[in-house]
């Protein structure tokens, strides 16, 4: 008797053990060019545990399925995302899905690339902690309405960092966030997508030092009625470069950037506490800095379609406003000498720009009256700004991650 409940103990104690010592986290090698890549790639993700890293081998992978992970606390690491690394190329995809999706929190998704998917390149929702770094997204073919919506797109989270990430070709936004909070938009490359950058229905936002051009749009700022998450507020669009966003608009017909003129730096759209500051805008054809109220139907009896304590100021503004390339816009320009400022405002709602250029109201305030009633006329938006808004401070796991 006295032996069985002396082993006893010592199960316990080897059980206590392990759970106070767990199994070291491990790396999972996967090599592309095989012809069973695909389920070798899944498979990794799938029984990949919390710590562990998934890691994909340089060359490329032709991929005919879309991956997914649902395991928190797990990096995907592969051998650089340029030539040479680990490309896959879901040029051959069947479905018509993203190319990763990620539905875990405290996931790292690194040096590799995603290229040609039917739908978005990288989607993670509801994950929270997530970092995206030295990815590159992209359509080889470049602008057109059959690519994927999004390059890389993290919706529902709290904590989202995206980090020198590179996307081109997507037919909505290249780089989107979407009904999150607290996020940070750094050192990343958006060109020939229709909306380079989009922050939309999410707070707490902080988007600088990256380089939006050649898209439809540089960077938008967005709220839309009938989302989960409204009220977006709180964004900070500061130290970027915003140039020749001279793109034609290709986004698929009813799709909400399909109304964004070509030629457009930074759009702000029926959001609030929002500083444009420290900015290096030009050769945007429509206009840096446009302001505008939501005009379009909706039945959402919470939506709040105006603009409200928009900042601009301390940009450095170039050629602006010489292809306006909205309805009305040629008249307007011509009536002018040729060219609208590089500020436009719609009239609705309210907004302070400090910055020493021109501004064009179009005398529009009420967002049921339709754009054909408008009256433009030159604008002075000065005033006394409200208190800064504060950086947004991320978690340091996450920033330990990319140093």
């Amino acid at each position: 008797m006295r032996f069985h409940s002396l082993r006893h103990a010592a199960t316990l104690v080897f059980v206590s053990a392990l759970a106070a010592h767990p199994a070291a986290a491990k790396t999972i090698s996967v090599q592309a060019g095989t012809p069973d890549a695909n389920e070798r790639l899944q498979e990794a993700l799938i029984l990949a545990e919390p710590g562990d890293t998934v890691e994909l081998g340089a060359g490329t992978w032709t991929l005919s399925d879309g991956l997914s992970l649902d395991v928190s606390n797990v990096t995907v690491r592969g051998a650089g995302a340029g030539e040479g690394g680990s490309i896959l190329d879901f040029a051959e995809q069947q479905g018509a899905g993203e190319g990763l999706l990620v539905t875990s929190d405290d996931v790292l998704l690194t040096n590799f690339a995603v290229l040609n998917t039917r739908g978005d390149g990288i989607k993670s929702k509801g994950a929270d902690r997530i970092v995206y770094y030295k990815l590159r997204v992209e359509w080889t073919a470049g602008p057109k309405s059959t690519n994927g919506a999004y390059g890389v797109y993290p919706v529902e989270s709290t904590d989202v960092l995206i980090d020198s990430v590179f996307v081109r070709g997507a037919s909505d936004a290249g780089i989107y966030v979407g009904q999150s909070k607290n996020i940070v938009v750094r050192d990343s490359i958006a060109q020939e997508n229709v909306a380079g950058i989009e922050i939309e229905n999410s707070f707490d936002a902080d988007v600088h030092d990256n380089i939006a051009t050649r898209n439809t749009g540089g960077i938008l700022v967005f709220d839309l009625p009938s989302l989960p998450q409204q009220g977006g507020h709180n964004v900070r669009v500061f130290s970027n470069i915003i140039r020749d966003n001279s793109t034609p608009n290709f986004a698929p017909k009813g799709n909400i950037v399909a109304s964004v003129p070509t030629g457009t730096g930074v759009l702000v759209m029926a959001n609030r506490n929002v500083e444009v500051f420290d900015n290096i805008l030009e050769a945007n054809g429509t206009a840096n800095v446009m302001i505008v109220g939501y005009r379009y139907p909706y039945d959402d009896a919470k939506y709040q379609p105006l603009p409200k304590a928009i900042v601009v100021r301390d940009n450095e503004h170039g050629k602006a406003g010489y292809a306006p390339a909205f309805e009305g816009g040629d008249a307007i320009a011509a009536a002018l000498g040729g060219s609208l400022p590089p500020v436009l405002w719609d009239g609705a709602g309210d907004a302070i720009v400090l910055d020493e250029v021109g501004v064009l109201s179009l005398g529009l305030p009420d967002v049921k009256t339709p754009r054909n009633a408008a009256k433009p006329a030159p604008a002075t938006l000065k005033g006394t700004p409200p208190a800064a808004l504060p950086e947004i401070k991320l978690p340091a796991s996450m920033e330990a991650k990319v140093k």
